[in-house]
């Protein structure tokens, strides 16, 4: 089952410095919107840039709607980080 976080939830999380963002848009994607993540990785380079993430502290992953989050998330849990995908992605986080 994958894990999900609210907005509410995630922005409380960073806030209090117990969980890092993660973008996993592409570039031209965070030029429009942007939630100011403390890392940004493409879903398509993450397999090969996984190392630059810390397994010591929960990940909040973040996408334009959710679905790329959502599969971001599965992956990086397969892989043992502490992912969440964020609920609703960057339209649920702009609104």
């Amino acid at each position: 089952m994958l894990k999900e976080v609210s907005v509410e939830e995630a922005k409380k999380l960073i806030a209090g410095k117990k969980a890092i963002l993660l973008d996993v848009r592409e570039k031209e994607e965070i030029e429009s919107r942007n939630a100011n993540p403390d890392k940004r990785i493409p879903l398509g380079e993450l397999a090969e840039r996984k190392n630059e993430l810390s397994t010591k502290q929960p990940i909040i992953v973040i996408c334009r709607s959710g679905n790329r989050s959502a599969k971001a998330t599965k992956f990086l849990n397969e892989n043992g980080f502490d992912a969440f995908n964020l609920k609703g992605g960057m339209l649920a986080w702009d609104s």
